[in-house]
């Protein structure tokens, strides 16, 4: 191989490598806001939270609890707890009312790391839904501890 051929494909590895860092760089989340931080916080110390045993009683439908996955679409479609149902935090007090049109209803709400279950379910128990809970695992665990999942 000459010296030019070489030249050419260090360059080019060069420029994948920096695009592909400065890529990285652009997807990497955002620091969150110390005012959303307090949002979610108070949210948690609004609601009531359930244990674990109970998340599983539901998904394992010992529990008629709903089982609310408020993560988005695509993020449910790629895994979420046997049984539940989703509605993205984003359109929950549009799409609650189709889904659960029962107040009085046992509603387990959870989400991947825990703060927009924790904002979804205050939102809940606001409009009227007095059963709505936070689930005392979110996704990330569920999956670390090798829970079933579905897709």
């Amino acid at each position: 191989m000459g010296k030019k051929m070489v030249a050419l494909m260090v360059s080019f590895l060069l420029a994948f490598a920096m695009t592909g860092a400065a890529m990285a760089q652009q997807q990497k989340a955002p620091e969150v806001p110390k005012v959303v931080l307090d949002m979610v916080a108070k949210a948690k110390a609004a609601v009531k939270s359930v244990p674990v045993a109970e998340v599983k009683a539901v998904a394992e439908k010992k529990d008629k609890a709903v089982l609310l996955d408020v993560r988005d679409p695509g993020e449910f479609a790629a895994g979420h707890l046997p049984g539940a149902v989703n509605i993205s935090r984003g359109l929950l007090e549009w799409r609650i009312w189709g889904t659960v049109p029962d107040q009085n209803a046992r509603i387990v709400v959870y989400c991947r790391t825990g703060g927009r279950a924790a904002l979804a379910t205050k939102v809940l128990n606001d409009m009227g839904y007095k059963n709505a809970v936070l689930a005392g695992i979110h996704y990330e665990e569920w999956v670390k501890a090798g829970d079933p999942v579905e897709r």
